[in-house]
């Protein structure tokens, strides 16, 4: 009836029966799953399903946890908990988290395990909505591009860690300029007595209380004029660094050798890479409350600032760092959900990860504020002149506080090594991920369809390396910010959760789609779930993002050219298209009424492990058994 661009044509099914030998019994419909209730065995397994499991559940934990822990847990969230009233920041932060983040994590996972595909094809359960798939990858494309810069600043502060004293700890050397100084203790005390000059503001990463008398610390010369090495704009290129090229060649062979077998490489490493941090967090903790003014941080993080509840902006904050911290929208998670039993209790799943990612956040601003406490002491100043955003405090404000430690060269090590690992297991599952879709996709007879998979994962990653270089020029951090912003965060990740929840609540069914939970984990989750999915969450995101947006700033000085705003969207709009492109190529290349289209593009194609509790009266679309495509080598690694 309609032309499919998918890989497998659907093959229709009538009537509905198990695949098991000889039984001609019926089987009961899905919004009952009666076959399923009566067992009352959540360990019964269903289907008949090819697709690979979990070796053990703990591997889905520990996978997640590698995946949607990352960076901004540690230097994201402290500070917008700083920024938005302490301890106050917690109540919109955790309603969030109820709303919005696992609602939509959960919805992510259930629906891989129920539809046992990842990437594009778990859109089968309305395959007129492919392109949320599409979405995905072109998303996970663009973060895999520019996370991995991270990575490669850690490395670079890492490889200049094992020196004493540290280089960003003095002045004197060929980057720095007359006006750095390392005492500033007593310029930065006479400036916080005198009011602050207007349109000033305290928390700029590159503007402190230094500025204002023309004095600049050694830590942020180097972050500036030795590692950035910041050209006045987006339309200053100016040269490449070498230092920098083989930092960035350096983590992309790590992530290469890491995924090139799949999980045959990358198991291997997964446990060491979501635990090793947890490790590191716990001894910066500990080191970090026996400083002298650690508690002052502390206190200073949690001190509630009532009056800011009230602000649309800290709702805004909350509901952003949620999406961004849970990985939502990047297909990942559902594809990791993919290789789950069926009758894994995804459910209970959400609410551990939920609680780990968001525990992890919170315990991470005493890490941070401890040290931060202990710096303001040590320079005699307020704690809102060392607190810093993004980048900033894990490559300013934190590497200066280590060098005002005993023992500098140790804790710089231990803070870079832990940056760098939590990054690794994050890009690892991306690019892993991106690479499972791309092999799904390919046609087998084509070039890169037919080539071994160690090709296509190093012609990816040399992609990917290729447009990095933009990103080591004087002028990439430029370019970094115009990635992070539109690529892959913000509104691309909002607009792909709130079509995620719009087609799942309203054009699958929510209560369709509890019932098939039901099926899979013995019991319906709480009735908040669905309400979430249909009404709170879609309506949230949506006017979240409109209502936060603004023109991208750089250090909040530096304003980017329209030319560099309409490359921005560009990027966004590549992704954030793939979805109506798609709703609209399909329904035009259909036949029939218009309503006859959408009955017939909006009719999922189920899997030969559905058969078992799908309706027996009703025809359904199925994949074609794996044998019939002989022709079709389908790789799909566990990570």
């Amino acid at each position: 009836m309609c032309e499919d661009e998918s890989q497998e044509e659907a093959e229709v099914a009538r009537p509905l029966v198990s695949e098991t030998e000889g039984s001609g019994t019926e089987v009961a419909e899905p919004s009952v799953c009666m076959g399923l209730m009566k067992t009352g065995d959540p360990n019964t397994e269903l289907g008949h399903s090819e697709r690979q499991t979990w070796s053990r559940q703990m591997d889905f934990i520990m996978s997640c946890v590698g995946f949607a822990v990352g960076l901004g847990n540690v230097w994201r969230f402290p500070y917008l908990c700083f920024k938005n009233g302490g301890g106050v920041f917690l109540i919109p932060y955790v309603l969030m988290v109820f709303v919005g983040g696992v609602p939509v994590f959960f919805l992510e996972i259930a629906l891989g395990q129920f539809m046992k595909q990842g990437g594009v094809a778990t859109w089968n359960i309305a395959p007129l909505f492919k392109g949320l798939g599409l979405a995905s990858m072109v998303i996970v494309f663009f973060c895999n591009t520019y996370y991995i810069m991270v990575l490669v600043w850690g490395l670079y502060f890492l490889a200049h860690s094992f020196t004493s004293p540290l280089p960003w700890a003095t002045c004197g050397h060929e980057w720095n300029t007359v006006n750095c100084t390392t005492n500033f203790s007593r310029v930065c005390f006479n400036q916080s007595l005198s009011p602050s000059p207007p349109n000033v503001s305290s928390l700029n990463t590159s503007a402190s209380c230094l500025e204002h008398t023309g004095l600049r610390s050694s830590v942020m010369e180097f972050w500036e004029r030795k590692v950035l090495r910041l050209s006045g704009g987006l339309d200053e290129v100016g040269d490449i660094s070498g230092y920098m090229v083989l930092c960035l060649l350096a983590t992309w062979v790590i992530v290469y050798f890491c995924i090139w077998k799949g999980v045959k490489s990358a198991g291997k490493v997964v446990y060491f890479t979501a635990v090793f941090p947890y490790l590191v967090l716990v001894v910066l903790f500990v080191h970090g409350v026996s400083l002298p003014g650690a508690l002052n941080g502390i206190i200073y993080y949690l001190k509630p600032n009532w009056s800011k509840l009230s602000e649309a902006q800290v709702w805004i904050d909350a509901a952003t760092q949620i999406f961004f911290s849970y990985a939502i929208g990047l297909g990942a998670l559902t594809a990791l959900g993919s290789y789950n039993r069926f009758n894994n209790n995804c459910y209970q799943d959400a609410f551990i990860l939920a609680l780990i990612n968001s525990g992890t956040s919170f315990f991470a601003g005493f890490v941070v504020f401890s040290v931060l406490g202990f710096m303001a002491a040590e320079q005699g100043v307020d704690i809102s002149n060392v607190a810093e955003s993004g980048p900033g405090l894990a490559f300013i404000a934190y590497p200066k506080a280590v060098s005002l430690m005993p023992l500098a060269p140790l804790w710089a090590v231990l803070f870079f090594l832990m940056l760098l690992v939590l990054g690794l297991d994050s890009q690892f599952v991306g690019v892993e991920g991106f690479i499972t879709g791309i092999m799904d996709m390919l046609p087998p007879k084509s070039f890169l369809g037919s080539q071994r998979r160690e090709v296509v994962v190093a012609i990816c990653c040399f992609t990917c390396f290729t447009i990095d270089l933009s990103m080591v020029t004087q002028g990439g951090m430029y370019v970094f910010q115009l990635f992070d912003y539109y690529s892959a965060s913000g509104i691309t990740l909002l607009w792909q959760a709130f079509w995620e929840c719009v087609v799942v609540a309203w054009v699958y069914g929510a209560d369709r789609f509890m019932d098939n939970v039901a099926c899979m984990i013995g019991y319906r989750p709480l009735p908040y779930m669905k309400w979430c999915w249909s009404y709170f969450t879609p309506v949230a995101v949506f006017l979240f993002h409109v209502v936060n947006y603004k023109r991208l700033v750089y250090n909040a000085v530096y304003v980017y050219p329209w030319w560099g705003e309409v490359l921005g969207w560009f990027l966004a709009l590549s992704s954030m298209l793939c979805i109506p492109l798609t709703v609209l190529y399909k329904l035009l290349h259909c036949k029939g009424t218009l309503m006859e289209r959408w009955q017939h593009l909006t009719t999922p194609i189920w899997g030969r492990h559905h058969l078992e509790f799908l309706p027996h009266e009703n025809e359904a679309r199925l994949l074609p058994k794996a044998e019939e495509n002989k022709t079709t080598l389908l790789y799909e690694s566990v990570i």
